[in-house]
């Protein structure tokens, strides 16, 4: 919850009109006004003013949502280091590299994983060519089909690791690019 909407709970519980928190606090109307609909960010005094009025602990009021942002840090990891894994399953180097470069500032440890689905998905692909020339053997064909279900099974297993932050490895993969 952002701290305008918080200063409005707490106010209104506290059966306080805006301008009754203003008057208490001496900051003006309109002040009080901008922080409970989020148009300022409040200045330290007046937080400080705001938590005396409403009976809160000032590091209460300041720290709140804080943690959210912490939570919404700690999701966004949960939610794109799987994709990445499953992007895997597209058989195409470009979507691991876009969620790399999209967010490498915002989820560490994303380019080693990137780094490991890339190799893994060129690992594949000249193993796929490899099987591809031996299809006129008739070797090749069963050897195709035994790739793809392998590294399918491969990704589907680390995707599901990674999500339960738990270690991935990709077997079988040539070490291309260097991390």
């Amino acid at each position: 919850m952002e701290i305008g909407k918080f200063i409005k709970e707490l106010r209104l519980k506290k059966g306080l009109t805006q301008e009754e928190l203003a008057e208490k606090t001496d900051i003006s109307v309109r002040t009080i006004q901008r922080i409970e609909n989020g148009e300022v960010d409040p200045r330290l005094y007046t937080l400080q003013s705001i938590a005396s009025v409403l009976d809160i602990e000032y590091e209460e009021l300041a720290n709140h949502g804080k943690e959210d942002s912490d939570d919404k840090k700690a999701m966004q990891k949960n939610i794109w280091l799987p994709l990445l894994h499953l992007s895997g399953l597209l058989f195409l180097v470009f979507p691991p590299i876009i969620i790399w470069i999209w967010k490498k500032d915002e989820i560490e440890n994303i380019k080693e994983h990137a780094i490991d689905v890339i190799n893994f998905q060129l690992s594949m692909f000249i193993y796929f060519i490899a099987a591809g020339f031996l299809v006129f053997i008739l070797i090749g064909l069963p050897i195709v089909m035994l790739l793809g279900i392998y590294s399918t099974v491969i990704i589907i297993i680390n995707t599901i690791k990674v999500a339960n932050n738990q270690p991935y490895k990709y077997p079988i993969t040539i070490n291309i690019i260097k991390p």
